[in-house]
């Protein structure tokens, strides 16, 4: 896809993986609608903030309608990024910090992608970005809550690309390592460092999937740092 002019929805922009993805697609000339509860440091003619809490259907629709109306067009890309995770034994984990989990993990990318798709497949063309771990292809300990939304996620990207694919209309699903973001501020057992991937490292592969040829599909990217605890002394 040539980016130029495309209109870009981005979930979670505020930091991290979100408003990395948001600054490239600025610097190949798209239209970028960045929906989150907190606006970024960021000014650019393109980009437009709007408030949105993706647990909430109704803040979505919200977040739809204004995207449509101030910029006119329908969505080519959508970069479901939002997300969070809460650390702890299955048994010690709150019910309020399971359901923040699954309300956001997941039922954000329900209520965000299914608005999105009618237009996507009206255009014959698009491209739905599901950011999800390597806690959705494996389990990790103390991290249940968060290894059931994420394997939610690929769940529902398998199943949404053979929904959508004759129409044009890709879907991507990312599963990162570890990245330098505030996603380990509350993880007490994790501090992060050098080692990690840089947010603009997973946004470099968001826009090699997105710019790839119309027939050219990747489904599945499983990214990780090459050296997690440094390079080996000899």
């Amino acid at each position: 896809m040539n980016l130029e002019g495309k209109l870009a929805v981005v979930t979670g922009v505020s930091k991290g993986i979100g408003l990395a993805t948001v600054q490239s697609l600025l610097d190949k000339g798209a239209k970028v609608a960045g929906w989150g509860r907190t606006a970024p440091e960021l000014q650019h003619d393109s980009f437009h903030f709007f408030e949105c809490d993706v647990r909430y259907n109704e803040s979505v629709q919200r977040a739809f309608d204004q995207t449509i109306s101030h910029l006119g067009t329908h969505v080519n890309i959508l970069v479901n990024n939002a997300g969070l995770g809460v650390a702890g034994l299955l048994e010690d984990i709150s019910l309020d910090d399971w359901h923040t989990m699954f309300e956001t993990n997941v039922n954000g990318i329900f209520y965000c992608t299914r608005l999105v798709i009618p237009g996507m497949k009206e255009l014959g063309e698009g491209h739905i970005i599901n950011i999800s771990s390597i806690a959705g292809t494996t389990g990790i300990e103390q991290m249940a809550g968060y290894c059931g939304t994420k394997h939610a996620v690929r769940g529902i990207s398998h199943s949404l690309y053979k929904e959508v694919r004759d129409y044009g209309v890709k879907v991507t699903c990312i599963y990162p390592g570890s990245v330098q973001t505030n996603f380990f501020d509350n993880i007490e057992s994790v501090t992060v460092n050098e080692n990690m991937m840089r947010p603009e490292d997973i946004a470099s592969t968001i826009m090699h999937a997105l710019e790839s040829h119309p027939n050219y599909h990747h489904i599945d990217i499983e990214v990780r740092p090459l050296m997690p605890k440094g390079k080996r002394q000899k």
